[in-house]
């Protein structure tokens, strides 16, 4: 009874640390002042640690929360507070590209949805006798998929360069 209710709890709280992780990054994409992209990115992070820690990966969790939210983007909120970025009255609180944004993601949900619902009754067929777990999962993640975690941490530092550049740019085309 106990056990079956902390595995319902893991699962819950992965479900709610995977939408938070997903708020956090579109909260990335939305907003315009850099402080606040860095303080979503940070939150996102966070996030992610929570899901590994769930997944079973604790070590993997400890470098995310300590090396990626402790120092890199410690290290990305100082380049950010040195380059004095101030948010100026006028400025949009989110960018031009929201609306854009919001329809891809919805048709990218949509076909997500769909493939989802109309795999879904093969996937119950392919699995019939075999058990789902978190430390299955664990296992596979870091034999097989460790190599696009890295790439995307290496991709995250490369948005945040790119953020900074057009922010630059943007500074000097409007003085």
């Amino acid at each position: 009874m106990i056990e079956s209710l902390l595995q319902h709890l893991d699962t819950l709280l992965l479900y709610v640390f995977a939408a938070c992780a997903l708020v956090g990054a579109v909260l990335m994409l939305v907003l315009r002042q850099p402080m606040r992209v860095a303080m979503a990115l940070i939150s996102t992070m966070v996030f992610l640690g929570g899901i590994y820690g769930l997944l079973g990966v604790h070590f993997i969790a400890a470098f995310q929360v300590l090396i990626y939210v402790g120092a890199v983007m410690v290290f990305m909120v100082y380049v950010i507070m040195l380059l004095e970025i101030r948010e100026s009255a006028g400025m949009a609180r989110y960018s031009a590209l929201v609306v854009p944004g919001v329809v891809a993601t919805a048709l990218f949900v949509g076909a997500l949805g769909y493939g989802v619902w109309h795999g879904y009754p093969a996937l119950i067929r392919a699995a019939a006798g075999t058990r789902f777990g978190i430390h299955q999962f664990s296992i596979s993640f870091l034999t097989e998929y460790w190599l696009h975690f890295e790439l995307t941490s290496v991709l995250l530092v490369a948005a945040v360069v790119a953020a900074l550049a057009v922010i630059k740019v943007s500074r000097r085309a409007h003085g």
